[in-house]
């Protein structure tokens, strides 16, 4: 693959990765309008692992609260709160890991993957982002999340398996629905998103390790570079401007992008 198309797809992966508008329809639909080459799981894997590296530098403070709680828990130390925090991203990963894993097996991922799945499912979450955010309270912050609401995610996470649903978009929409505030529901979605990203590329991983060969390792540490990067800045930029701005200007790109999709898909 040329530099430019691994430039493009690491971009636009690492962009809305994070941002609330769905990496997976991003990149389904990549080839299919702009006519270049499907990029392959071996690709797919690259830039999930640099968006994963993206969310970790970010976010290593909680990061590291994160594996400390590991560490506790493996040690039967089960009471402390950073088992605890360890405890709530299992917990909010489960449901998708199963759900995602029972998808892949029985083949029905792939009947999601059209443009008419992509166009709706941007739109109406998109919208649905809308009201929420617009009526959801602000007075619950990362420190107040327990068991219970991390079920809740767990289960609004498992509406991101539909293509162009985004993952960061569904996760936000239901913290915003449970009333933590826009960058707390921002932030918990991407802790949230750590071991889901994991657990996707380690599940492709297996798939493509057989067939890599060394021009394939090659294009995917380019482009996990480039994802790595442009995650990074859009990661930034979304946090920053979540503290002035709403969820409103990710849900215009939402409903316009649906919009024209749909056009394509039915005309």
């Amino acid at each position: 693959m040329s530099l430019l198309h691994l430039f493009i797809i690491a971009v636009v992966q690492g962009i809305t990765e994070f941002l609330p508008i769905s990496s997976s329809g991003h990149l389904i639909l990549l080839p299919r309008i702009t006519g270049l080459q499907d990029q392959g799981q071996i690709i797919d894997v690259a830039v999930h692992i640099g968006t994963l590296g993206a969310v970790v530098l970010y976010f290593w403070t909680d990061v590291r609260i994160a594996i400390l709680g590991s560490g506790h828990i493996l040690c039967g130390r089960f009471t402390t709160e950073p088992a605890k925090f360890a405890f709530l991203l299992a917990i909010a990963t489960i449901p998708v890991t199963v759900a995602g894993l029972a998808l892949k097996l029985s083949g029905f991922d792939d009947a999601l993957r059209s443009i008419k799945v992509i166009a709706w499912t941007m739109l109406i979450f998109g919208i649905v982002l809308y009201f929420i955010d617009q009526n959801g309270g602000q007075e619950k912050e990362t420190r107040d999340w327990n068991y219970r609401d991390a079920i809740k995610l767990g289960l609004w996470q498992m509406i991101a398996l539909l293509p162009g649903a985004s993952r960061s978009g569904i996760t936000i929409t239901g913290a915003r629905q449970m009333g933590y505030t826009r960058e707390d529901a921002a932030r918990i979605s991407m802790l949230m998103s750590i071991p889901t990203i994991f657990a996707s590329g380690a599940l492709l991983g297996t798939e493509v390790i057989a067939t890599a060969d060394f021009q394939a390792a090659k294009d995917g540490a380019i482009a996990a570079t480039f994802a790595f990067v442009a995650a990074l800045l859009a990661l930034s930029l979304m946090m920053r401007l979540l503290k002035n701005v709403s969820y409103t200007p990710y849900v215009i790109y939402r409903i316009i992008l649906g919009t024209v999709l749909l056009w394509l898909a039915y005309t």
